[in-house]
C-alpha cells in the first residue's frame, strides 16, 4: 500500500516554488544597474516585469488546465524548466546586450514559469487541508509576497560582486534546482483524503467541515455570475494595492516629507507587511469565512484611502499604509480558499488561472493610473480618493456575491431535503 504523503512537507514544498518565483518582485534591484551598463531607459527596464506580470495572468489561465490534467509535479517541474531558463537566458541577453532578448527570456519564459509555478502548488494545498483552507493557501503565497525581502539582498551582493550577467545565472540555476526539488514532492491527495482522527473530530463535533457549494469545471465556473464577482474585487483589490505599491516611495515623501532613505526603508518595512498580511487574512478567512474577510477589507481601504491624503501624521501614516498593504496580500492568499468554498475543488487550479487575469490587468492599469494622476494633477493624493471611490464598488460586490450564496446554499439544502424524503 503506497504512504501517504506529510501535508505539511507539501506546504513546505510550495513555499519553496513561490520563494523562487516571488523574486520577481525585486526586478528594481537590476534597474540602475541596467541603466547605467546600456544606458536604457527606466521605461524600457521596467516593461520587463511588467511583461513577466502580463504572461503570469496569460499562462495561469490557459495552463490552468494542464495542471488539473497532469498534477501538480508536472506542473511545478514545467514552471521550474520555464523560470529557471528565463532567469538563466536574462544573463544571456545581457551578455549580449539585447533589451529584446530580455523581454523574450525573462519577461515572457519567466512569466510563464510564474503563472504555472504560482497555481499548481495552491490548488493542491487547497485539497491537502480541507480543515484549514485559508492557512495552507496563506503559508504558500506568504513565500511569494516574502521573496522579494529575502531575494533582494542577495541579488544586491551579487552584482555588486559578480556583475549582472552572472547574477541572472546563479539566480537562474538556483531557482531550477529548488523549484524542481519542490515539485518532485508534490502530489495529489488521495481521492476522499482527510487529517488522521478527523472524521473522529468531526463526529464529536470538536471540528467540522463546510461543504463546498457546488463542484464545477473551470468552463461551467465562468458562467457563473458569483465567477465575475470575485474577478471584480480581486482586479480592485490589486489595483489599488499595486498602484500604492508602485508609488509607496514618492508618496511618503510628497505626502509627510521622509527622506530618501527613510522612504526606502518604509518601503522596505512594508513589503513585510504584505507577507504577514498574506499568512494572517488568511488565517482569519477560517474562522470567519471569505466573505466576511473581503468585506472587511473594502471597509477598511474605505476609510484608509479616504484619510490617506489627508494624514500630516508621519506614524500614523505609515501604520494606516501598513494596513493597506496587509489587505493587499490578503486579497491574493485568501482568493483560493474562497474559490474552494464556491466552486469546488474539481478544477479549481484552472479556475484560479481564470481569475488570475484580474491579477495581469490590474498589474497594468494602477501604476499606469497613479502615474497619469501624478503627472495629471502634480500628486498622487488624488488617486488615493479615486481608488477609495473604487473600494465602495467593491464594497457593494462583496455584498452581492453574499446574496448568490445564500440563494446556492437554500437550493442545495432544497435538493438535499427532497433526496432524503425520495430515499
Amino acid at each position: 500500500m503506497k504512504k501517504t504523503k506529510n501535508r505539511w512537507l507539501i506546504a513546505a514544498s510550495a513555499v519553496g516554488i513561490h520563494i523562487s518565483i516571488g523574486s520577481v518582485y525585486a526586478w528594481s534591484n537590476f534597474t540602475n544597474p541596467l541603466m547605467e551598463e546600456f544606458g536604457w531607459t527606466s521605461q524600457q527596464v521596467q516593461l520587463t516585469f511588467s511583461l513577466a506580470i502580463l504572461f503570469l495572468g496569460l499562462s495561469a489561465a490557459f495552463l490552468g488546465h494542464f495542471v488539473e490534467k497532469y498534477g501538480p509535479r508536472a506542473a511545478g517541474l514545467l514552471a521550474a524548466a520555464f523560470f529557471g531558463v528565463g532567469v538563466i537566458g536574462a544573463g544571456f541577453a545581457v551578455s549580449i546586450g539585447s533589451l529584446t532578448l530580455l523581454y523574450a527570456t525573462y519577461g515572457v519564459l519567466g512569466g510563464i514559469g510564474l503563472g504555472v509555478g504560482y497555481i499548481a502548488p495552491v490548488s493542491t494545498l487547497v485539497k491537502w487541508f480541507p480543515d484549514r483552507r485559508g492557512l495552507a493557501t496563506g503559508l504558500a503565497i506568504m513565500g511569494f509576497g516574502f521573496a522579494a525581502a529575502i531575494s533582494s539582498p542577495i541579488m544586491e551582493v551579487l552584482i555588486n560582486s559578480v556583475g549582472i550577467a552572472n547574477t541572472f545565472y546563479i539566480l537562474g540555476a538556483s531557482y531550477l534546482i529548488i523549484m524542481t526539488l519542490s515539485s518532485l514532492y508534490l502530489e495529489k491527495p488521495p481521492v476522499n483524503w482527510v487529517p488522521e482522527g478527523f472524521n473522529e473530530k468531526v463526529k464529536s463535533r470538536k471540528s467540522r467541515i463546510k461543504e463546498d457549494l457546488s463542484q464545477l469545471t473551470a468552463n461551467e465556473a465562468i458562467k457563473t455570475s458569483r465567477f465575475y464577482y470575485l474577478w471584480i474585487m480581486l482586479f480592485i483589490n490589486v489595483t489599488c494595492g499595486i498602484a500604492i505599491l508602485s508609488a509607496a516611495k514618492p508618496l511618503a515623501q510628497e505626502s509627510i516629507g521622509l527622506s530618501t532613505v527613510e522612504a526606502a526603508a518604509l518601503v522596505g518595512v512594508l513589503g513585510i507587511f504584505n507577507g504577514l498580511g498574506r499568512i494572517g487574512w488568511a488565517s482569519i478567512s477560517d474562522f470567519i469565512g471569505r466573505p466576511n474577510t473581503y468585506t472587511t477589507f473594502f471597509v477598511l481601504q474605505i476609510i484608509l484611502f479616504a484619510l490617506l491624503p489627508h494624514t500630516q501624521e508621519a506614524m500614523l501614516f505609515q501604520v494606516m499604509l501598513a494596513i493597506v498593504y496587509t489587505c493587499y496580500g490578503g486579497g491574493f492568499a485568501a482568493i483560493p480558499a474562497y474559490i474552494g468554498d464556491l466552486f469546488g475543488t474539481k478544477q479549481l487550479g484552472a479556475i484560479h488561472g481564470y481569475i488570475l487575469t484580474a491579477w495581469a490587468a490590474a498589474g497594468l492599469a494602477g501604476p499606469m493610473f497613479a502615474a497619469w494622476m501624478k503627472d495629471t494633477t502634480g500628486s498622487y493624493a488624488t488617486s488615493l480618493t479615486f481608488f477609495a471611490g473604487m473600494f465602495v464598488i467593491a464594497l457593494a460586490v462583496s455584498i452581492f456575491i453574499r446574496r448568490d450564496i445564500n440563494k446556492l446554499r437554500q437550493q442545495n439544502v432544497g435538493e438535499k431535503s427532497n433526496s432524503t424524503m425520495a430515499g
